[in-house]
């Protein structure tokens, strides 16, 4: 099991980093909200006991640790606050440029 979560947290990071290289600015925003749930996920899986309880439960007395809770609460709000100033971002410049191609962007070069 913490293969398999191990697996794909390195998946969902590797596929977030990818479409955030991209030039698309949309593909991008996806890659960004991909790479804060591989992050999330990642969270989630350091707080288990022992591997064997996930972080939200207790199993026969053992309890798992509640600091990784915490820090996914605060990720979720850190990365919801810089996916809505990235979507304003490209509102801004698809309402400009009438593209969401960075590689047609005239203005951000200089």
């Amino acid at each position: 099991m913490e293969l398999l979560t191990a697996v794909s947290v390195g998946l969902l990071f590797a596929i977030g980093v990818f479409q955030m290289l991209r030039r698309n600015v949309i593909r991008s925003v996806i890659g960004l909200m991909i790479l804060a749930n591989a992050v999330n996920l990642f969270l989630l899986s350091t707080g288990a006991y022992d591997g064997v309880a996930a972080a939200y439960t207790t199993s026969s007395g053992a309890r798992s640790d509640a600091l990784p809770q915490a820090l996914i609460l605060t990720a979720i709000v850190i990365s919801m606050g810089g996916t809505a100033f990235v979507l304003a971002m490209l509102y801004i410049i698809s309402a400009r440029y009438h593209t969401a191609d960075l590689d047609e962007v005239n203005g951000l070069k200089n």
